[in-house]
């Protein structure tokens, strides 16, 4: 009757059995599946009551994947005998499975772990579960082996998937084949289909959001979000736990958020992937965080800044002291564009320290630091002077504390690098001041305020086009507010449109970003001393004669890097 578990009689009446293992014929197949689904999931339930009775917390190993390199240091011998099944190691961290907690011949199998330092972390088990598992025994000659944290598979066949899943349409073609084939083999690969597909597309994050009936795949693309499959929540629950394990998360606790992350090591390159799990009406939403080596390889040329703001940001970061801001919402770039800077100034010469929550990209030859429990942002940078530092760059000024600590470090022989939440550069010196920063000591301390936005680029398909009516109004409004005339370019009325294709690309490949920013002077010290509105920053400062980001970005759209349409999405521009 599949009712087998050693302890069950504890709780559950004689009589029951009885009932249970009365044999009823269905000649229907779906009857007899759905049977099949009733015990098993009955036997789930009794299991997890029993947790509680002895301090065991419940797991349902059914959904939850196996390590080969954990399955291996117990033998199959011993496991059955046991009733034991070890199924994630990290480390000297061995978490175990246990069908029968009074076995006789648990103690030996647990003093034999431990004398091998192994630290146990037990979860009781159904005896289906437990039964499944078993199974992988079989595989054992056939698994690769993996290493703690790291989501280690073949090179060749990473490459082999990757090259094959270009596209969303080609990576939902897969997961649909996958999952209609109902084979194992084939289910428990979905997961590295689903992140071979993301690096090829340069995803920037994997997003699995449960609902009532299903379970939603996104992948932000270009910094868009787009649809690419709907799972199962049962075929959710085994990616769910395979997540967990890589990112080195607790498996049982599904009622409060946990942040974890692991490495994909595909030959010599490691990309690493910040996990973010959260409890949601329907299970735990989770996010993956790609962050792609690839990016610190972006040189300040590559990053789209006009070449005339160029030549003077290179300039102004290496002045002996000061404070670069850079300013704009989550995702526009900010952290590449920082990491580019200090790439431009690391020499042997110069004593680079970071300060960041969390480090994202590893940089060589530069002392990164991330903030925790008893090292946040200010008390990091206090301790960080004392290091002797050249250039400092901390992750975000948030506070008063923070904001007079840099400015402090910025007028005591350092140059500091950080992030603002604006709107926009003229807005940097207002929320400074709310902050409880203040303004007189701007003009001495702060170099350079920025603003930046992401655009996705047109692909090579792109079609050029005369502008509207409408849309030459817009341009000419934006280019007649442009100071030096010298950048306007000879075609004004030459717009360009993405061209979709039939495979799903949307006729953007890659971004670039649009920028702007304001040069502390002695004019604009005195000026912010009475602190003015950021209505009021802007027009004073553009004298200057920098860009906007919306000028930058109409010269972008005329040049044909990007269309008018995807500027309105990402810059906002004057109404006509």
């Amino acid at each position: 009757n599949g009712f087998h578990h050693p302890i069950l009689s504890i709780i559950v009446p004689s009589r029951y059995y009885g009932l249970m293992s009365a044999h009823i014929s269905f000649d229907n197949e779906a009857e007899e599946e759905k049977l099949a689904a009733i015990r098993e999931k009955e036997q789930e339930d009794v299991t997890e009551i029993l947790s509680s009775k002895y301090g065991i917390p419940y797991l349902d190993l059914t959904n939850t994947p196996i390590n080969s390199d954990a399955l291996r240091l117990i033998p199959e011998e011993k496991a059955r005998e046991a009733k034991i099944i070890a199924f994630q190691r990290l480390g000297k961290n061995l978490s175990v499975a246990l069908a029968d907690p009074n076995n006789p011949a648990l103690p030996r199998v647990f003093s034999e772990l431990e004398r091998r330092n192994f630290v146990l972390t037990k979860f009781l088990v159904s005896s289906f579960g437990f039964e499944k598992a078993l199974a992988r025994y079989e595989e054992l000659s056939y698994a690769a082996s993996t290493t703690a944290g790291v989501f280690g598979v073949s090179e060749d066949e990473f490459r082999d998937i990757a090259n094959r899943l270009t596209s969303i349409d080609a990576l939902r073609a897969k997961l649909t084949e996958s999952y209609a084939s109902k084979k194992p083999a084939q289910t428990s690969r979905v997961f590295e289909e689903i992140v071979a597909a993301a690096l090829s597309m340069k995803a920037s994050d994997i997003h699995f959001e449960p609902e009532e009936h299903t379970v939603r795949l996104r992948l932000r693309l270009d910094g868009m979000l787009t649809d690419a499959f709907d799972f199962d929540p049962k075929a959710y629950r085994f990616i769910n736990s395979r997540v967990k394990l890589l990112s080195g998360l607790k498996l049982n606790i599904e009622n409060r958020a946990q942040d974890g992350r692991f490495t994909i090591a595909i030959g010599e390159t490691e990309t690493e992937i910040r996990t973010s799990v959260i409890p949601g009406n329907y299970g735990e939403s989770i996010v993956l965080r790609v962050l792609d080596p690839n990016t610190l390889g972006r040189s300040f040329e590559e990053l789209g800044i006009h070449p005339k703001l160029l030549e003077r940001l290179k300039k102004e970061i290496r002045r002996p002291n000061g404070m670069l801001l850079t300013t704009g919402p989550t995702g526009s770039g900010k952290t590449t564009t920082l990491y580019a800077f200090l790439k431009e100034l690391h020499t042997p010469e110069v004593k680079i320290i970071t300060i960041e929550d969390p480090i994202e990209y590893h940089l060589p030859g530069i002392v990164q630091t991330q903030t925790g429990k008893d090292y946040t942002f200010a008390s990091g940078l206090r301790s960080v002077l004392r290091q002797d530092p050249d250039v400092i760059l901390v992750g975000e000024v948030r506070d008063k504390e923070v904001a007079e600590t840099a400015i402090q470090a910025a007028l005591t022989g350092h140059f500091v690098f950080s992030t603002l939440h604006t709107n926009n550069a003229a807005g940097t010196f207002p929320r400074l001041v709310d902050l409880g920063a203040d303004p007189k000591v701007f003009a001495s301390s702060i170099t350079v305020a920025m603003a930046q936005r992401l655009l996705r680029t047109l692909d090579e398909t792109k079609k050029a086009r005369p502008a509207t009516e409408e849309e030459q109004k817009l341009i000419s409004a934006v280019l007649e507010t442009i100071e030096d005339k010298s950048l306007v370019p000879e075609n004004t009325s030459t717009v360009y449109d993405p061209t979709p294709d039939a495979s799903g690309g949307t006729g953007y490949k890659g971004r670039t970003g649009v920028y702007e920013a304001i040069f502390m002077d002695e004019e604009l010290g005195e000026f912010l001393r009475s602190n003015p509105s950021e209505a009021d920053v802007a027009k004073h400062v553009r004298r200057q004669g920098f860009l906007t980001m919306a000028q930058d970005g109409i010269l972008k759209v005329l040049a044909g890097m990007t269309s008018l349409e995807e500027l309105k999405r990402a810059v906002e521009l004057p109404e006509v």
